[in-house]
């Protein structure tokens, strides 16, 4: 079974290291791990950022599962980028996995960032605008997918003390891939 890797964990100083290691832990328990830093791009090409879409479509097109890295990046929620990519492997029929190495729920994280305060019977930003609040770890339509499409996000039972590099909740997403390789159609 040949897995994509998915996260910003290609954006961490030592991106290939947390790649390398990802990739051995899926090894470990007969997978292939196929992470987006082993395309090879030219990063200085005018059309840089396209051959690195093209070449993340093309390895989860060749992949059979995703392990999204859905850990809050640059705000309250998960990357985007990854967000698409979970998107794009449940929209195939894929089987789906995810994770994030904060354990507080959505609604925690946004108040993080901003004002959160009760406003005509639900929960608002400065803005007006509703702050999802359904004690989901991150926003609905991620944690249903997940959950319809592979198996419910994972998340620790408290704060890691390494956000990016604390890899327990990802080896657990390799062992329900390992399980699911394994089982009979």
């Amino acid at each position: 079974m040949k897995i994509y890797l998915a996260g910003p964990d290609v954006f961490l100083p030592d991106a290939r290291e947390v790649g390398r290691r990802k990739a051995e832990l899926c090894a470990r328990y007969g997978l292939i791990g196929l992470y987006p830093l082993d395309n090879a791009i030219d990063i200085a090409a005018n059309d840089a950022s396209l051959q690195i879409f093209r070449g993340n479509e093309a390895m989860m097109d060749d992949a059979d599962a995703i392990i999204a890295n859905l850990t809050p990046f640059r705000g309250p929620g998960a990357d985007a980028g990854t967000v698409y990519e979970l998107g794009y492997m449940a929209g195939r029929g894929k089987f789906c996995l995810g994770y994030s190495n904060d354990p507080s729920p959505y609604v925690e994280r946004v108040a993080r960032f901003t004002t959160v305060s009760a406003g005509d019977g639900r929960l608002i930003d400065p803005e007006g605008l509703t702050v999802e609040d359904f004690g989901l770890a991150d926003n609905l339509m991620l944690v249903h997918a997940l959950a319809r499409y592979g198996a419910a996000l994972l998340t620790p039972r408290q704060a890691v003390a390494d956000l990016w590099h604390d890899l327990d909740c990802f080896e657990a997403c390799v062992r329900l891939a390992a399980r699911h390789a394994r089982a009979p159609d």
